[in-house]
């Protein structure tokens, strides 16, 4: 039989932490599962819960801007904490009452309890608070203009959020501190961060974060003079934090929104907002906003030639800020400078031991990445090298073949296709897994990229006797800088997937327009099925690495469980997030956003006249017999004379003899690898030290090694692409 405290304790608990986690977007709830949680520790007589319960209470209140009742609040839990000696319990709660004071006109007081709370949950390593309290410190100094104390607790707040993974506390971290940025008119900076913070918050569903970041995104509108664009952002993040019920947020949107229309000279305008500001500040007691937007008022009247006004504003001005920065502030400053130098000369004393430890670490983590970069080299030469000879061979017979060989040719093309596919999957992952993938932009044409993948897929969907269609805005420009490789693989896993959950319907791919900068467009892309759906209990997963849910296995529907987790990566290597929704039964809907940046460039055309190739002399190092005899039919199909040389001894011995036109180099070979043997010819007198020399390999590695790059004029992987071929040979000419 349960215990029936236990019970309750479990019961509490679930409330508070759900209470906690919607904090962000439902502040109304928080509240009411914290008033439910301290209604049934109350009847049960267990003191500790209350005390949570009042904490939590205590810190929605601060939240919500009812700054007097979280003071009152957090004092009981903090009665009942001590009577515990529950030490954490304590510090939660001081930490809650601190924010409600330097949030009002009690900045001094909030520094006391702040210093108090650091001191604390130093000595309780814990991370996640230390992030709180040096973003609430790094405020209070920003306040007092000392900004390069700001500076240093903002820094220690984001190490902090990053050593607990807490994405949420690391991006709050960055609204602040952008702002410092832009102060010292280093807008790029601070546009990267706050860019950088909306991202986050987006990805993390954390609306009422999404308000300050929107607030900073509208002020770096302001410094670059972009006064629309900064009424509009200032507007939507008043929006968010009025829905969320964040007072201070709407303060600081307010006086701002004045400060805008003073720059834009609409003066009456910017009395009507100033005014409201203050009669909402004074009314809220957020002391920061009040006095600013006084002295604006002070500056416009003044240019009015209003000066009894004028003054009348400047006097009420002058007397808030006299009554903020006070002595004792002062003294508390001072105190954590001293706090903060005995900290320094602390750590200076461990310096030996953390560079010690550091440089272990760094050999063991070196060590390990090379491991597992040998591995990746040797295991996508080994599997891929056999694959393309099948693949290659199979197109080839694939053309004179009679009707019912060619099924039997398409069905092995069709698996070996699927087979490599899913080998790609794992290589890939494993590289962006390990960080060695990055964006190679050039200009595309973006209509033609999606129609060609719209006819890549339309067999197969045609197959299923599903439709697929697709829709581009006619507002996007028809040259943008992508990375074609990674958007195609995207959209490729996306669709794929899509045609392999719809049993019937439709399969919609779309691209919009959703957004402008100076640079460029934000574009949408959409894929939409009427498939099966996903079920609600594996929807969290469906981005995880080798995850289906049983429902799809049962089905017995293929693959790797790596397309989406790929698709993830790629999509946040662009700086985004990918989104799902889906109801089972009904379909599924996946779409993302990236910037692209326009280009007016005109794509190269292929030209497929074979006849400018004939004649032309190939060197083939080749140790593969099966490869290399594919490679000669395809280069002969185009006029090409091939010599073949099975290993680099003999391609060097081969490059001596006689000038090529071209050298196709495999990087694994026995003897002497690919590698060395074009060392060997560009740095040894022959007739062949400046040929174009290419990597023909089925190492998907070799691309990212930089002492590759100078002995090749590029590297085209196996299995060989024919018409990437030969636009690289056409191209030398």
């Amino acid at each position: 039989m349960t215990d029936p405290t236990t019970e309750t304790a479990e019961e509490v608990g679930a409330l508070l932490e759900e209470a906690y986690k919607v904090r962000i977007n439902n502040l109304d709830r928080s509240l009411a599962l914290t008033d439910k949680a301290f209604e049934i520790s109350q009847a049960a007589g267990d003191e500790r819960l209350m005390a949570q319960s009042l904490s939590k209470l205590s810190l929605f209140k601060m939240i919500k801007g009812e700054y007097e009742q979280c003071i009152n609040v957090g004092k009981e839990a903090i009665d009942i904490f001590k009577m515990l000696g529950d030490e954490k319990g304590i510090v939660d709660a001081k930490y809650n009452i601190a924010g409600a004071f330097y949030k009002t006109d009690n900045n001094h007081q909030g520094l006391i309890y702040l210093i108090d709370c650091l001191e604390i949950y130093r000595k309780l390593n814990d991370h996640h608070n230390q992030a709180r309290v040096q973003k609430s410190l790094g405020t209070i100094y920003e306040f007092f203009g000392d900004e390069r104390s700001a500076i240093l607790s903002y820094e220690k707040s984001i190490e902090s959020a990053r050593l607990v993974g807490d994405l949420n506390l690391e991006s709050n971290v960055y609204n602040p501190l952008s702002g410092i940025y832009l102060n010292q008119d280093k807008i790029e900076e601070a546009d990267k961060l706050i860019e950088k913070s909306i991202s986050l918050k987006t990805r993390t569903g954390d609306t009422r974060g999404l308000g300050f970041a929107l607030y900073g995104k509208a002020k770096v509108f302001v410094k670059r003079k972009e006064w629309e664009e900064a009424e509009q952002t200032f507007m939507r993040s008043k929006e968010i934090h009025t829905e969320m019920g964040e007072f201070l947020g709407i303060g600081m949107c307010l006086h701002k929104m004045g400060d805008l229309y003073v720059k834009m000279g609409t003066l009456d305008k910017a009395i009507e907002v100033l005014g409201e500001a203050i009669k909402f500040s004074t009314k809220k007691r957020i002391s920061m906003i009040s006095f600013k937007c006084n002295f604006l008022m002070y500056e416009i009247y003044k240019r009015k030639a209003k000066h009894t006004l004028a003054l009348q504003y400047l006097e009420v001005y002058l007397k808030e800020k006299e009554s903020v920065i006070n002595t004792q502030t002062q003294k508390v400053i001072e105190s954590y400078e001293a706090l903060s130098t005995m900290e320094r000369l602390q750590k200076e004393a461990q310096v030996k031991q953390e560079r010690d430890d550091i440089i272990e670490k760094k050999n063991r983590a070196e060590q390990a990445s090379k491991v597992r970069q040998d591995f990746l080299s040797t295991m996508s030469h080994e599997i891929r090298t056999p694959l393309n000879a099948v693949i290659t061979i199979t197109s080839l017979l694939e053309e004179k073949m009679e009707e019912e060989s060619n099924m039997m040719i398409r069905s092995l093309k069709f698996s070996a296709n699927n087979l490599m596919r899913i080998i790609n999957d794992i290589l890939d992952f494993s590289k962006l897994d390990a960080g060695k993938v990055e964006l190679e932009q050039k200009p595309v044409h973006l209509s033609t990229l999606l129609i060609n993948l719209k006819n890549t897929y339309h067999g197969l969907a045609d197959e299923k006797g599903v439709s697929l269609d697709l829709s581009v805005d006619e507002r996007l420009k028809e040259h943008y800088q992508l990375d074609e490789t990674k958007l195609s693989q995207i959209m490729g896993n996306l669709i794929s997937n899509a045609i392999k959950f719809t049993e019937k319907g439709k399969i919609m791919m779309s691209a919009q327009k959703v957004g402008q900068t100076i640079k460029g467009d934000k574009i949408r892309f959409t894929i939409e099925d009427t498939g099966s759906g996903i079920p609600e209990d594996f929807k969290s997963q469906i981005f995880d690495s080798f995850s289906q849910p049983k429902s799809y296995t049962k089905k017995q529907q293929s693959g790797s469980g790596l397309g989406l987790a790929i698709v993830k990566n790629l999509v946040e290597l662009h700086g985004s997030s990918i989104h799902m929704e889906s109801v089972e039964g009904e379909g599924s809907t996946f779409y993302f956003e990236i910037l692209a940046e326009t280009s007016s460039s005109i794509l190269p055309v292929l030209n497929k006249n074979p006849n400018q190739l004939i004649g032309k002399k190939v060197l083939l190092a080749e140790d593969n017999m099966i490869n290399a005899m594919v490679s000669k039919k395809l280069l002969s199909i185009w006029g090409i004379e091939t010599t073949h040389a099975e290993d680099g001894k003999r391609a060097i011995e081969l490059s001596k003899a006689q000038a090529y036109d071209y050298i196709l180099m495999d990087i694994h070979m026995p003897k002497i690898n690919g590698f060395e043997a074009a060392v060997d010819i560009r740095m040894n007198e022959n007739p062949n030290m400046n040929a174009p020399i290419f990597a023909l390999t089925a190492d998907i590695t070799a691309k990212q090694k930089a002492m590759f790059s100078p002995y090749f004029n590029g590297f085209l992987l196996k299995p060989i692409e024919k018409d990437l071929l030969y636009q690289a040979l056409v191209d030398c000419l």
